[in-house]
């Protein structure tokens, strides 16, 4: 009876309904919020009649921080839940990769923080070595016309310094009006005295112990930084190229021959030093034990055989350059070969015979050309496909450069941290990067530290100098914490007296890899015993891009290992790479970069423009970029709001494949809180001022039958959260949450109770049903703002402000500190009650059909389909995916 009562009631009042208005664009909404910084909001007035995601997380934030939500409590028996941020470049501001990167590990450390552990997410900042200084750089030759030089080396610190106090804190700007839960008191910047005293000691420790050397090998070297970079601040472009062949003439049976070899960069020829083919190639077999003659000098260069060489390309004969390549450079390893270096610092020639002595890297290409030709020498050029490095930070093209740096052996280092995941002490998500993880540490080569820079931790290291003595590999170089402590150790060293020895510090820094590497360690105050460094670490959990596993991850694995015998985290969790809606990849230089505080705030095409004109790109390149804006946003970027940012980013978040984020689909999210606010307000009347929720949510015995079948659906989803934050599955969490609120809490309940609620008044069986309906209707709105709470942190505490509280006593003053629903509390799940509702649905559905047949609506509802062959089973695991 009571199934066939809610029915008709169902029936009668959809029929009845009456249209709704059009619905308008939802545009900037804006209402006063007199709310002084730090202090909670009001929420005793009623809610606006629209949400607004600048009323809604206004204040917010500022009183989180103040109430002190995001610090660590002490360690309890639920756990510790400890994860550090991966530290930002100072120099920059944050796309909307750091803000997926952020999205994930806030929902990640809100969830754990529910959920009772002992939590910390600890945040930083990066001195990002390179960066900053041609920012700084580029800062003084713009205003002042001075470079580095000019001002001398501690002039030019502070004025870095200068330029990171003024401008270095907009990425905690942007992180804050993410939402980020960061405990900011423990805010670390890398350059800080603590973190610079580890990063020293580091040194030391792993130089004493011969894992850190010194030698001459070949590195990137960029012409214009005048340093050493490393392979991740190198881009690969794939240029149109010309291949160049060439003759060089040999005597070996006292007649002139020739070998012909080709080359893409001509220039280096003037340092060859063999001609190298494969040994099973029968055309040169004839050439074992033979030399050839440098077409423009003397110099008697070797035929070498060696597999390296490809038998099937061009000619099959290759010249080697060995001080200028590296493949040229193992080959010269092998077979002992001269290393001649013909480029100095700069790009200009060196060591090379007139008239080419002096010439700029690119002029003497020309020339070594038209001198070929001059000589008859010339054969040919020919269109083929190479790779080209390029400096990511000046655009400048790369130059292998035999230079003496300094390296870590990582050859043990490796197979530790490849041990590590082996065994199960280090586990990898997802676990098809284990391949790249494994192909990398098994195969992996010495890590070049030091770069030719002036901002950054300066190598503590020393070169001696004994009466008279130079520089042999290394031999002449000690480690100290000071000048003092390296004349002691040199003295000892050479069995001489500390007045024989003068020593001069390296002008050198390190990688910031390196003092990212013991990031985790440092931002405890290791290598000295805290309490901090004995409660968290090892970290519990890292979560970053795939594409830095091996520049990032790995280094700190590998120097965790390495200086206290333990892995600096248990889990490895690596999300996709943010793309555009084309599925380019983000960057500045193609002018598709956006700032997530845009797509908060709203933008318009013109401010995406100017951004473009206050760039450093190339006139042409902004040009090229302003017509990709007109086109992907051609009235700019509404304001969405961070809820429905965070919530898309989440829902995106697909292992496994990266992301191709239209931002103008986040809108379709924004949609979505407005559904969310005013189905709590709705609620919120139902309920009623002198509404008192039970002390525990548990069921009566008198719910109906669309009662127990909300709260079935409702556990159904507590589960299916529960089990996507263990699996690192944002999809799964996002497609729960939204199809219970929208598709079964909004769509199927409401409008189920409306009817119930509606004629409650005068009639006590009504009432009962009414009260009992109210019960079920809180225990929704509690439990569903719970689950909603990591991933839309400001629209739920608004929403949880309003609601009463089950018990006034020991309440939690914010749901950010509430109880993650478990799903031990909620066991509320029938079959028979679904299978009554699909029935109900089935209706319902095809009443909706009539109305919309018959005109009876002018719109329909929000992502609603009225397709009448879907069933009510299919529609509840529908993905959310709003219409944009």
């Amino acid at each position: 009876m009571h199934f066939l009562n809610l029915l008709w009631c169902v029936c009668v009042f959809l029929l009845q309904k009456k249209a709704k208005p059009e619905k308008k664009e939802l545009g900037v909404i804006t209402y006063s919020i007199p709310t002084p910084a730090g202090e909670k909001k009001d929420v005793i007035s009623p809610l606006p009649d629209s949400y607004s995601p600048q009323y809604v997380e206004a204040a917010w934030y500022p009183w989180w921080e103040n109430q002190g939500f995001f610090k660590p409590d002490e360690p309890n028996p639920r756990g510790i839940f400890m994860m550090c941020i991966p530290p930002p470049n100072v120099t920059g501001s944050l796309h909307l990769g750091h803000a997926l990167t952020n999205a994930i590990q806030d929902c990640l450390t809100r969830w754990h923080r529910m959920r009772g552990e002992t939590t910390l997410w600890n945040p930083g900042c990066d001195h990002a070595g390179i960066a900053t200084q041609v920012v700084v750089e580029k800062k003084l030759m713009r205003e002042r016309g001075l470079s580095r030089h000019d001002l001398g080396r501690e002039k030019f610190i502070e004025e870095v310094w200068k330029w990171k106090n003024e401008k270095g804190d907009r990425i905690y700007h942007q992180l804050k009006k993410l939402g980020s839960s960061l405990d900011w008191e423990r805010a670390c910047f890398t350059m800080d005295p603590k973190l610079s005293y580890a990063v020293q000691e580091a040194f030391i420790r792993m130089h004493e112990e011969g894992v850190i050397y010194r030698s001459k090998r070949l590195v990137n070297w960029s012409c214009t930084l005048n340093s050493a970079i490393s392979d991740i601040e190198t881009q690969v472009l794939t240029p149109p190229a010309t291949i160049v062949s060439l003759c060089k003439t040999l005597n070996p049976l006292g007649k002139d021959e020739e070998v012909i070899v080709a080359t893409t960069r001509i220039e280096t020829m003037l340092g060859d030093t063999a001609v190298a083919v494969h040994p099973s190639d029968p055309r040169y077999q004839h050439l074992k034990g033979k030399t050839i003659i440098h077409p423009f000098c003397d110099r008697k260069m070797p035929v070498v055989f060696d597999e390296f060489v490809d038998i099937n390309f061009g000619t099959g004969a290759v010249k080697i350059t060995p001080a200028h390549d590296h493949n040229d450079y193992e080959v010269g390893v092998r077979h002992n070969l001269a290393f001649i270096n013909i480029l100095d610092e700069n790009g200009y020639l060196i060591n090379v015979p007139p008239p080419f002595l002096g010439l700029k890297r690119f002029d003497a290409r020309k020339a070594v050309l038209q001198a070929l030709k001059d000589r008859g020498q010339f054969k040919e050029i020919k269109d083929n496909p190479m790779v080209v490095p390029v400096c990511s930070r000046s655009k400048d093209i790369v130059e292998p450069l035999l230079k003496p740096q300094w390296y870590v052996d990582c050859t043990e280092m490796g197979k530790q941290a490849a041990d590590a995941v082996r065994d199960g002490r280090l586990k990898i998500i997802p676990d098809h990067h284990l391949k790249t993880w494994f192909n990398w540490m098994d195969n992996i080569r010495d890590w070049c530290i030091s770069r030719q820079l002036w901002w950054g931790h300066r190598i503590p290291a020393y070169f001696i100098t004994v009466d008279h003595s130079s520089d042999t590999d290394g031999h002449y170089w000690v480690s100290g914490r000071s000048e003092e402590e390296a004349r002691e150790k040199a003295a000892k060293r050479f069995n001489v007296s500390s007045e024989r020895i003068s020593l001069r510090q390296d002008e050198d820094v390190l990688d910031t890899w390196f003092s990212s590497g013991i990031f985790p360690l440092s931002i405890f105050g290791w290598p000295n015993e805290s309490e901090d460094l004995n409660v968290f670490y090892p970290g519990t959990l890292l979560e970053t891009g795939h594409d830095i596993l091996f520049f990032w991850v790995a280094r700190m694995v590998m120097m965790g290992l390495k200086l206290t015998g333990k892995l600096p985290f248990r889990e490895v969790y690596l999300h996709a790479v943010v793309r555009d809606a084309h599925g380019r990849k983000m960057s500045k230089s193609l002018g598709n970069v956006i700032d997530p505080l845009d797509v908060i705030t709203g933008i318009s095409l013109e401010g995406l423009h100017n951004q473009l004109t206050d760039s450093n790109l190339d006139p042409l390149e902004i040009e090229k970029a302003k017509q990709g804006q007109k086109s992907d946003y051609p009235s700019g970027i509404p304001e969405c709001g961070t809820d429905a940012l965070r919530f898309a980013l989440c829902a995106y978040t697909s292992q496994g494949r990266d992301i191709n984020l239209d931002v103008n689909r986040i809108l379709g999210y924004r949609h979505f809180c407005n559904k969310l606010w005013n189905a709590v307000k709705f609620a919120m009347k139902a309920l009623g001022e002198n509404f008192a929720p039970l002390e525990k949510s548990q069921l009566s015995g008198a719910e109906s039958v669309s009662d127990r079948w909300i709260l079935s659906r409702l556990s159904a989803a507590v589960v299916l959260c529960a089990s996507g934050f263990e699996a690192y599955d944002f999809p799964g969490i996002t497609t729960a949450i939204y199809n219970f609120w929208l598709y079964e809490l909004c769509d199927v309940y409401l409008e189920c109770v409306k009817p119930v609620l509606s004629r409650s008044d005068g009639d006590s069986d009504a009432q009962s049903q009414a009260d009992v309906c109210r019960q079920t209707l809180y225990t929704c709105l509690d439990v569903g703002l719970r689950l909603l709470s990591p991933i839309m942190p400001f629209v739920t505490e608004e929403l949880f402000q309003r609601l009463p509280r089950r018990s006034t006593k020991d309440s939690p003053p914010s749901i950010s500190v509430t109880s993650y629903p478990e799903s031990s509390e909620f066991c509320w799940h029938s079959e028979v009650v679904d299978a009554e509702m699909e029935f109900v649905m089935t209706v319902v559905r095809t009443i909706r059909s009539l109305r919309a047949d018959y005109n009876l609506t002018k719109t329909r509802a929000d992502c609603e389909s009225t397709d009448s062959k879907l069933t009510y089973s299919t529609l509840r695991r529908t993905p959310c995916n709003p219409c944009s």
